[in-house]
């Protein structure tokens, strides 16, 4: 082959792969247009979770102990740092006896420095009701002594596919170190598409 010809297929090349890129990257933005544009569909729903730090039914578990100022009391005392683990069940009301809707699995850590705040990353997993089988993440600060909280929702699976919004989340109950009942108003809002 001619170094002429040669030259000559690095041009074809270069070419035909900058269109592909072109076209990949037209394709994304109509994509990201048409979602932008599309309906959403707003959902509401109120869950009860049950943060459960004691006994043989625990589902929290401090997995990393902080070693940074105490940011709550007790006996060990609560740390920056520390980190703990959850999958803790959801309910429909607030007895821990009622009916349940799913699981909240992740994680929550002490991330202020000057008190009990907390970021709190979780996967809220339906398992009964209307979206049995559907997720949705909810990601946020979470200042645990303050009586109304506002937490991210940024996605989620099955029905909730793209879904945004937030939860109102309140404690109903809580034993300082122990056990905790928290109240979640959750709004979301799902793409018609999705």
């Amino acid at each position: 082959m001619s170094v002429a010809s040669k030259e000559q297929s690095r041009v074809y090349y270069h070419l035909i792969s900058s269109a592909a890129l072109v076209l990949a990257l037209m394709l994304t933005a109509r994509w990201q247009w048409l979602l932008a544009g599309a309906p959403r569909q707003p959902a509401r729903m109120r869950l009860f979770m049950h943060d459960v730090l004691t006994g043989p039914g625990a589902t929290a578990v401090a997995v990393v102990n902080g070693t940074g100022p105490k940011v709550l009391g007790g006996e060990p005392p609560l740390r920056f740092g520390t980190v703990v683990v959850i999958d803790d069940v959801l309910t429909e009301e607030a007895s821990p006896a009622s009916r349940t809707l799913g699981r909240a699995q992740g994680l929550y850590v002490f991330a202020s420095m000057h008190g009990p705040a907390l970021l709190f990353c979780m996967n809220v997993v339906l398992t009964a009701g209307p979206y049995s089988g559907s997720t949705f993440t909810v990601v946020g600060h979470d200042n645990i002594t303050a009586p109304l909280r506002e937490l991210s929702v940024v996605g989620g699976t099955g029905r909730f596919r793209m879904a945004t919004g937030y939860v109102l989340w309140r404690t109903a109950s809580w034993e300082v170190r122990d056990n905790a009942v928290l109240d979640l108003d959750v709004f979301l809002y799902v793409h018609a598409h999705a």
